[in-house]
């Protein structure tokens, strides 16, 4: 006797719709890494190919780096990057223990004024932090692109969020070993915290890497340049419509991103579903 079953449609159709938007979404890194691998004669021709006929990567990466100094560009992104993680997460985990942890009164009120601060674009405040960093004689260094970023309400939420879930009793052990409360932030809270941290950096490195509004107002020294700014002024100085060094350059600009995502996907998704857990 053969078994009968019924063909349910809703999966086939959901993973069809999730494989259409995740082409639409890979569209331009495809194209972008098609236009790096060919040469010129191949981006300008009429007929429209994926795949190039003559493999030009590398002498679109050589041409790129022969004109930018990608070295020294990429070189800024990292010290700018990792400088504002770190400094985010000095700050952000003290305060997110004592939200979540510690009474104390007002504990209602300042988170409430963390959540408004999400609300809050960094756009809104850009002209008084622009004009406090010029009195301070701070323009056109990293101190510019470090220092207004050193809080992230962003960053306390989302830790105060995963140390909800953390056990009291936890923390009362650790008490009765006499560690102290800042002990306890790094030295218990932070183990436990790997993968919110983990997914904390991934949001904040992609958003200080990708940032193209603020070193664009507080720079004008070529050799503080972040990646962004960089291909920018590589498109308008040096590139022109020499398409495949550009998109060379900028393939090398997200190289780091698409990698620092992969080794961390795991730690990410972890954190991310854990934080809303209590």
């Amino acid at each position: 006797m053969i078994a009968s079953f019924k063909l349910n449609p809703w999966p086939l159709l959901r993973h069809a719709v999730l494989l259409a938007g995740a082409l639409v979404v890979l569209a331009p890194f495809i194209w972008m890494i098609s236009t790096a691998s060919k040469p010129a004669d191949e981006i300008y021709s009429s007929e429209l190919h994926l795949i190039p006929h003559h493999f030009a990567l590398w002498e679109n990466l050589q041409e790129a780096f022969a004109k930018a100094d990608l070295g020294r560009y990429l070189l800024n992104g990292l010290i700018v990057t990792i400088s504002i993680f770190a400094l985010q997460i000095l700050i952000a985990l003290p305060a997110a223990y004592a939200l979540a942890k510690l009474r104390f009164l007002g504990r209602g009120t300042l988170f409430a004024l963390v959540l408004f601060g999400i609300l809050i674009p960094p756009q809104a405040t850009a002209i008084p932090v622009f004009l406090l960093l010029h009195k301070l004689g701070a323009l056109d260094s990293y101190a510019a692109l470090v220092l207004p970023f050193t809080i992230s309400v962003f960053g306390i939420f989302l830790m105060r969020q995963f140390f909800k879930t953390v056990p009291d009793d936890l923390i009362d052990a650790a008490r009765m070993d006499g560690i102290s409360e800042f002990g306890i932030v790094w030295r218990v809270m932070l183990p436990a915290a790997i993968p919110a941290v983990t997914a904390f950096g991934i949001f904040s490195v992609v958003a200080h890497w990708n940032d193209y509004f603020w070193p664009l107002i507080v720079l004008n020294s070529q050799q503080f340049y972040t990646p962004p700014l960089a291909v920018a002024h590589f498109r308008n100085a040096e590139a022109g419509t020499n398409y495949g060094p550009l998109m060379a350059a900028a393939l090398v600009i997200i190289a780091p991103l698409v990698i620092a995502f992969l080794l961390a996907q795991r730690r990410f998704i972890e954190g991310i579903t854990l934080t809303g857990l209590k």
